[in-house]
């Protein structure tokens, strides 16, 4: 397989070759999937993601946030044991970060934003992370493994990184269980549409370095078919963009990651949708 081919740049079309070190964001390609339970495909989200970036308008309706540099790096390695690659990802993320750059993480299934946490945790005396998701991930174990997909935010607690959770709309009596004992902040998805995202909503004293983990299945199931386990009653467009401003205006977001989109064939719009929202994310950034 030709990588380059299967993982072009992000917006190569526009951008041409560009160099990492005066890059301000860094995309890593992440195509590992190893414990999904309905739908699958995911490692196939962040080629699908790159190769319709190149479908992008540059301008994100404010400005142009690749002016300031977006370099791809070559897929992470995701063969062997779960905590081998998660270990590739950690480095990889510690990496971009003591560079002083942005990472942008493009899964593949939830369980990668486990080596960018550990990354950030080691980078930053103090930081946050806000997960935008359908499912709350707080499962001790899962089909028998503690590095499931559907484990990742109880291995970020159990790191002792504070997160918020938004758009949860699917969990189990553990799970619920788990997050009133432990006050752990949550917007979930039926609140917010009906009455909008609070005005006041960061909790007090949260870290000001913030990681974002966006699950695609975050936006309802009308929207993003594409992904493993679809919930229908998710979050709007609009109001996943009011979410990424709202946490961009709020705090410095030190990197991001998307993650489960499952390609379908045919449906080039949730490819579209998924690189669309990492640009302008990007754009939210910078501008705020």
């Amino acid at each position: 397989m030709n990588k380059r081919h299967e993982y072009p740049a992000f917006l190569g079309s526009e951008l041409g070759p560009q160099n990492p070190e005066t890059s301000l964001f860094h995309i890593v390609p992440v195509p590992y999937e190893k414990t999904v339970t309905y739908g699958k495909g995911t490692e196939k989200g962040p080629s699908a993601i790159l190769k319709a970036s190149w479908q992008l308008e540059i301008f994100d309706g404010k400005g142009v946030p690749a002016e300031r540099g977006i370099f791809t790096h070559g897929p992470i390695d995701c063969a062997g044991r779960a905590e081998d690659v998660i270990s590739r990802i950690e480095k990889t993320i510690s990496l971009v970060l003591s560079s002083g750059k942005i990472p942008v993480m493009l899964g593949g299934e939830h369980t990668v934003s486990l080596g960018a946490a550990r990354a950030v945790r080691k980078s930053f005396t103090d930081a946050g992370i806000i997960q935008l998701d359908a499912h709350a991930d707080l499962r001790n174990v899962y089909d028998g493994t503690r590095l499931s997909h559907a484990c990742i935010m109880r291995r970020v607690h159990d790191l002792g990184i504070p997160f918020v959770q938004m758009g949860v709309r699917s969990l189990s009596p553990d799970e619920k269980y788990f997050r009133e004992s432990n006050e752990i902040r949550c917007y979930d998805a039926p609140g917010l549409n009906k009455t909008g995202l609070p005005a006041n909503w960061m909790p007090e004293g949260f870290p000001k370095d913030v990681y974002v983990t966006i699950d695609i299945d975050s936006l309802d199931s009308s929207i993003m078919p594409a992904t493993g386990t679809p919930e229908p009653g998710g979050l709007s467009w609009y109001m996943t963009l009011d979410i990424l401003m709202s946490i961009a205006k709020q705090r410095r977001i030190v990197g991001f990651d998307l993650v489960e989109l499952a390609p379908v064939a045919g449906l080039h719009h949730c490819d579209y949708t998924a690189a669309k929202l990492i640009y302008l994310f990007m754009g939210a950034i910078l501008y705020g």
